[in-house]
């Protein structure tokens, strides 16, 4: 029957894209992200059905004057990717969608993709990798009356594999160019206000629990020369706070966040706080924190940097916004980073014939301050400090230095200082405290082709203790290259788990078209893109990934 579905979608479709007029545009799209499984001495046996997995999108787009339309086939067949959600499987459509924009006013009537200020109050997007796609399904409308005034108003269903939410969303967020609107010079000043309500029905056993939660954001943006700030608040209404599947407490949610920054010609300053209280938000309050990231209503990244290397990517931070009554308990998270970007001038004693770039990063997160009380057996309740800092859950700087050497030969050297605690972000005992050192070089030896090296160290007294790791990749041309790589637990106490997990393959690129094939090991844990992160197992096996625009 879902079959039937999507291909009566396609015969509807179809005759627009062969039959548009002159002033049609369409776009075609594939990717394709395919792994077969095998047996591994060291990763274990492969124990799961179907040994070949593969996920697959084909996407459509068609566009005709102010209108539009779309959709996206999936196949999760076999089966889908390990360790994806569920209601990923089999082969349906995923999205569709038409629509009319022009100037003033866009209206979109089925699937859709929505953010109100940063996220916190709303955001729904796809993220193939990370197994996302919480598109709203339902109504949206755009509306642009003036240069200086923007609003938004949507309602629909969260998508959750092929299913949808049993709970709706309704929202609308405005926008206004204060600086516009009063004819201000060299400054840009801006104000927003989000609205967002889910309505589902009460099925818990308790009578505190509403159908409607309402989520309100105000924000303020200013920038003047070379400064720029924002100030947002988020407050989320009264929302169930389970403990072991049971309503243990009714209570609001809180977000600050603000944002400070300075730049100027080889010089950049950027800071940001956030508070998050009880801020974790579900289209249905039964899938609060699923290991899947399925029928979240609203974006809460790790603010933390996004490291590119193998060993630096270890111990990751997940913001920590939920309430939980496990111990050891959590309110919250309260932090901040900050960071610094300073380019050393040509022709200096320090900067040489070709300037040397500098960039530095500290980022630390604490939980919310707070105490639990469980005097009465039936609804617990608990209190926090509004800016009250906890205990410590994570830390991270960095500093990185790129050196051009000459025109062919450039490096980059990373150091990087971690605390990661166990206790609250794992729910294992300990704390781990580790430096990681980079050294990276690529040489260009000419015609497009290159060659990059780059060497690591973790060390570290705590969990798995030490690791190395190396990547040697060779680029023919800018369309062909083949990589080799591994990282090796030297320093685990179980010599077991001394594991090389490595990776051997290549890719090649026309265009917007790539093709690739790896063979290796997947080190089990977090895989974090954007500060929002999925937990893989180890596992072994082929790997193909293709991807084709037209």
């Amino acid at each position: 029957m879902k079959k039937l579905t999507y291909i009566t979608y396609l015969l509807l479709f179809l005759p627009l894209i062969f039959f548009g007029q002159k002033k049609s545009n369409v776009v075609l799209g594939l990717e394709s992200n395919s792994q077969y499984y095998t047996d591994d001495s060291k990763t274990g046996e492969f124990k799961e059905s179907n040994r070949f997995r593969s996920n697959n999108y084909i996407s459509a787009l068609y566009e005709y004057k102010n209108f539009y339309a779309g959709l996206q086939i999936e196949s999760y067949s076999p089966q889908s990717l390990l360790n994806y959600y569920s209601g990923f499987e089999k082969t349906n459509l995923g999205l569709y969608y038409a629509g009319y924009k022009n100037n003033k006013i866009e209206i979109t009537l089925g699937h859709f993709y929505e953010q109100f200020g940063s996220g916190l109050a709303l955001r729904s997007w796809e993220d193939r990798q990370l197994g996302i796609n919480n598109a709203l399904r339902g109504g949206r409308i755009k509306y642009t009356p003036f240069d200086y005034l923007e609003f938004k108003a949507l309602y629909g269903k969260h998508r959750a594999g092929f299913e949808h939410s049993k709970g709706t969303v309704f929202g609308f967020d405005i926008n206004i160019l204060i600086s516009d609107l009063i004819n201000l010079k060299s400054t840009d000043l801006s104000l927003g206000f989000s609205y967002v309500s889910k309505n589902e029905k009460n099925d818990t056993s308790s009578n505190l629990v509403s159908d409607m939660t309402n989520v309100f954001e105000g924000r303020i943006d200013f920038s003047k020369k070379n400064f720029y700030s924002s100030i947002h608040y988020t407050h989320k209404g009264k929302e169930p706070i389970f403990f072991l599947r049971d309503v243990k407490a009714v209570k609001t949610g809180s977000a600050y966040t603000l944002n400070l920054g300075y730049t100027q010609k080889g010089l950049g300053i950027d800071a940001t706080f956030r508070r998050l209280e009880n801020m974790d938000f579900y289209a249905e309050r039964s899938k609060k924190g699923n290991d899947f990231s399925q029928y979240i209503v609203n974006y809460v990244p790790g603010l933390t940097k996004q490291h590119d290397y193998l060993l630096s990517n270890i111990y990751v931070y997940q913001a920590q916004p939920q309430v939980s009554f496990f111990l050891p308990p959590r309110f919250g998270e309260i932090g901040g980073q900050l960071d610094i970007f300073y380019n050393i001038k040509k022709k200096t004693f320090l900067g040489g014939k070709y300037g040397t770039k500098i960039a530095a990063n500290v980022a630390y997160w604490y939980g919310l301050k707070g105490e639990a009380d469980h005097s009465n057996p039936t609804l617990y309740d608990y209190t926090v400090s509004t800016f009250g800092f906890g205990d410590k859950y994570f830390s991270d700087m960095s500093i990185e230095i790129r050196k051009k050497w000459s025109k062919k030969w450039n490096s980059i050297f990373y150091y990087v200082n971690q605390f990661y605690n166990m206790e609250y972000l794992e729910q294992k005992p300990g704390v781990v405290n580790a430096d990681i050192a980079v050294a990276e070089t690529t040489y260009k030896i000419g015609g497009g082709a290159s060659i990059r090296f780059e060497a690591q160290h973790l060390w570290t007294k705590d969990d798995k203790k030490n690791w190395i790791g190396g990547t040697l990749e060779y680029n023919l041309s800018p369309y062909i290259s083949f990589y080799v790589n591994d990282i090796y637990n030297y320093g685990n106490d179980d010599l077991s788990k001394r594991i090389h997990y490595y990776n051997v393959g290549g890719n090649y690129t026309y265009k917007s078209n790539r093709i690739g094939l790896s063979y290796g090991r997947q080190r089990g844990g977090l895989i974090c893109i954007g500060g929002v992160c999925r937990f893989v197992p180890e596992s072994s096996g082929l790997t193909i990934n293709l991807s084709i625009n037209f």
